[in-house]
């Protein structure tokens, strides 16, 4: 990995983003919704200098993937910015198409549900960026399934709150 040292930590100053190695575990949702984002990889850039307050990930969705399944949070806030490709935003208020250089930015405790998808034959690259807010809980409005962010980790339920 090309980088340059900070002297005062063992974080790096800089790095090529594409040299960072892909998240280990390609997803966090229980076996049962994994594979609908299948093929989907996340260099967590933010993990590289040690941030805390919120991470930042180069994803990249080849055709056919989605970035998530359609949430909303409750406390975190969330910001995207397309590098390359034309994903499609899904939200509550239906399906908005997007290109390379558009940014969209989704408002914790707003209820609007989002996620995108790469509807195309060539793959989508964007930037996430998401706050870290303890207590933070999310919903997926299409799915039996919601999330808590609990000692820094997520746990997955049933709507009716039975764990996964």
């Amino acid at each position: 990995m090309s980088s340059m040292t900070n002297d005062s930590t063992s974080a790096p100053l800089a790095v090529a983003a594409l040299d960072v190695p892909p998240r280990a575990k390609p997803s966090l949702y229980p076996e049962q919704f994994a594979a609908r984002v299948a093929g989907r990889v996340k260099r967590q850039l933010g993990e590289q200098f040690g941030l805390t307050n919120f991470g930042v990930n180069l994803t990249t969705l080849p055709p056919g993937a989605a970035s998530a399944l359609r949430h909303a949070h409750t406390k975190q806030d969330e910001f995207i910015h397309i590098l390359l490709g034309h994903p499609t935003l899904i939200t509550d208020a239906g399906r908005t198409r997007l290109a390379p250089g558009m940014c969209a930015g989704f408002k914790a405790g707003t209820g609007d549900a989002h996620c995108l998808v790469n509807e195309t034959t060539v793959d989508v690259v964007y930037l996430e960026v998401g706050d870290r807010t303890a207590g933070d809980d999310v919903t997926y409005p299409d799915d039996d399934l919601a999330a808590r962010f609990v000692d820094g980790a997520w746990r997955f339920f049933n709507k009716n709150g039975e764990p996964y």
